[in-house]
């Protein structure tokens, strides 16, 4: 954390204050917070962003969806639209917003739809739509809805409760609202992380003794795709790269191409961003680009040289425990 930031801290302070006193409404029932019966699962965390969502909500409805008719519903965070908006073959990047767009081309069996007011989207997929679970896209502070199951991601280097509170920090809610999740996975771990590691997160992490813990890590693809052809990622060593990048924290995917010994320019960008007309025509000049799954849905109408590397998620040593977890919680 830059250092600069801790003279923001009587703001986190002030931050702090509103978002307490926001919980306590909800937590007290001041506030109502409307529980389903049909199964629902939230997928957040309690920082700005960076911590994972997307590869692990893809994890666990790729899990449901063989056995359950599955949707998942997001804000659609800087769409062109509002309200409800459910993904057909008419949608877009600026109907959904990037990553549901993203869900709905790379998850067919699943039913991808946004809403802003999370409430009513579950009241339109269950009641209009036949879906059996719902899986709510960094959820874990739209506390108008009490979902079922809460999985709460946070990244390993990075832990939660190593931060402070938004602006000195990044936090976006309280620590103490870690105690609402039903398990805690901690991403972007080294493949080899030791069981002494695993054990001395938890240690700092101080869960209840109902909260389950799990570790996962970042698994990359071997092959980068494009509009119309797929590569070896090791082909890639015979050019310089440009990539580019407008997630929140794309420093482990700089370190993967660092160690698999390519040669790049890094072109960062932040979270969501939307490319404008001059960084595109400065983009058409480079010759080959790389860039992630979900800047790839907003860039790929634009660029004819661009290719993205897949990733997935590894749940680490637990992973059977992980998937009956997640499905007892369905089942219940």
């Amino acid at each position: 954390m830059q250092r600069w930031r801790k003279l923001l801290i009587p703001f986190s302070w002030l931050y702090g204050a509103v978002i307490y006193i926001r919980n306590f409404c909800y937590d007290w029932q001041i506030f109502t917070s409307k529980r389903f019966t049909i199964p629902v699962i939230c997928i957040g965390n309690l920082s700005v962003g960076g911590t994972g969502k997307t590869p692990m909500t893809e994890y666990i409805a790729n899990l449901l969806a063989d056995s359950y008719k599955t949707a998942i519903l997001s804000r659609g965070y800087k769409r062109a639209t509002k309200g409800f908006v459910l993904a057909d073959e008419n949608a877009t990047v600026g109907s959904l917003g990037d990553e549901p767009f993203q869900y709905h081309c790379k998850l067919p069996k699943v039913t991808v739809a946004v809403d802003e007011d999370r409430r009513h989207g579950i009241e339109q997929l269950h009641t209009g739509h036949g879906v059996e679970v719902i899986l709510l896209d960094d959820g874990f502070q739209h506390r108008r809805v009490q979902a079922g199951f809460n999985v709460l991601l946070t990244m390993y280097g990075d832990l939660f409760v190593d931060d402070l509170l938004l602006p000195a920090g990044n936090l976006r809610d309280t620590k103490s609202q870690a105690k609402r999740a039903d398990i805690v996975v901690v991403t972007k771990c080294p493949s080899d992380l030791s069981p002494a590691q695993m054990a001395e997160i938890a240690s700092r992490l101080k869960l209840s003794a109902n909260q389950q813990l799990f570790f996962s890590s970042i698994e990359y693809h071997k092959n980068v795709i494009g509009h119309h052809q797929t590569k070896a990622l090791s082909e890639l060593k015979s050019h310089h790269i440009t990539l580019v990048t407008g997630i929140a924290k794309p420093e482990p995917l700089v370190d993967y191409l660092n160690a698999q010994k390519l040669s790049f320019t890094h072109r960062k960008y932040p979270d969501h961003h939307n490319f404008n007309a001059n960084e595109l025509a400065e983009l058409k000049g480079c010759d080959l680009i790389l860039t992630t799954e979900k800047d790839y849905t907003r860039l790929s109408g634009h660029l004819k040289q661009l290719y993205y590397l897949p990733i997935g998620v590894k749940i680490l040593k637990q992973e059977k425990v992980f998937n009956k977890t997640i499905l007892r919680a369905v089942e219940a």
